[in-house]
């Protein structure tokens, strides 16, 4: 029997999923759901315990009571201010060792992971219990990047390789090549909301989704679904690039059909070629 699988789970439905495919291949599962992120309908069924952000201690215990051998990290989390936080003594441990170095989304999420190893737990990317959660390259749907769009892909892909090396954002949108946004903490959907604003007159901008450089890929990959595709159909935009093989697609079909439904393309891109 395969070891049980431990679900770290933030926000969305892609714990969910996890734990679906997981059952689904004979794994038993324990979730433990983020408080003020994870959705909680989404786990009334199956075995489950709540931490808050600052509980480190409390949720390695929790883990390791239940015999959790491997460990998945699914869904989105705010990242919290100091106030929020209220962390325990171990969490409070953790930061004071590691310093400045938390300053960085990256180097805290590697933190986070070697802390997690050092307890014994095999942290392992999603991907690997949902085999075909990852983008493919090409076109995916109805719709086709025309020449404009594809110049727009490659102006974001660089951009975008700009941010992910300061470690600010993996998210751009561009429009006749001029850059009307870049993502930092408030995420993709509200920095789609920004440019819908900002749009120019002419054709429609894209929004280019990367993995930064160097980037922890067992975590926090970047992620596209539905409510995407719906973000981007409404800040008039043409479509979304993502990095084939790096992105998250959630509920592949449904958000490709929703990018048709939008008349949006979507397409995985490979070594900074559209």
């Amino acid at each position: 029997m395969p070891p049980k699988l431990g679900i770290i789970a933030g926000g969305g439905h892609l714990p969910a999923q996890l734990v679906e495919a997981a059952r689904a291949q004979g794994r038993e599962v324990f979730v433990l759901a983020i408080t003020g992120h994870a959705d909680a309908p989404g786990l009334e069924a199956v075995p489950h315990a709540w931490v808050r952000l600052g509980e480190a201690g409390k949720g390695i215990e929790i883990l390791q009571r239940q015999g959790v051998i491997d460990l998945v990290m699914a869904g989105p989390v705010r990242r919290p201010t100091l106030a929020d936080l209220r962390p325990d003594w171990r969490t409070a441990r953790f930061f004071a060792r590691l310093g400045l170095r938390a300053l960085g989304d990256d180097n805290l999420l590697r933190a986070v992971v070697a802390e997690l190893e050092s307890e014994g737990f095999h942290i392992v990317g999603l991907h690997s219990i949902l085999g075909d959660i990852l983008a493919p390259e090409g076109i995916w749907g109805r719709h086709q990047p025309d020449d404009q769009a594809r110049a727009d892909i490659l102006r974001g892909l660089e951009v975008a390789h700009g941010l992910g090396l300061l470690d600010v954002g993996q998210s751009v949108v561009v429009q006749q090549g001029i850059v009307l946004g870049v993502e930092a903490i408030e995420g993709t959907d509200a920095l789609l909301q920004r440019c819908a604003a900002l749009r120019r007159q002419g054709g429609g901008g894209v929004l280019v989704k990367i993995c930064k450089p160097g980037q922890e890929k067992r975590v926090d990959l970047p992620t596209i679904g539905q409510g995407t595709v719906a973000s981007a159909a409404a800040a008039g935009l043409s479509g979304i690039a993502v990095q084939a093989g790096a992105t998250v697609v959630v509920d592949r079909p449904a958000t490709v059909a929703a990018a048709d439904e939008a008349g949006l393309f979507l397409t995985g891109v490979e070594g900074g070629a559209a």
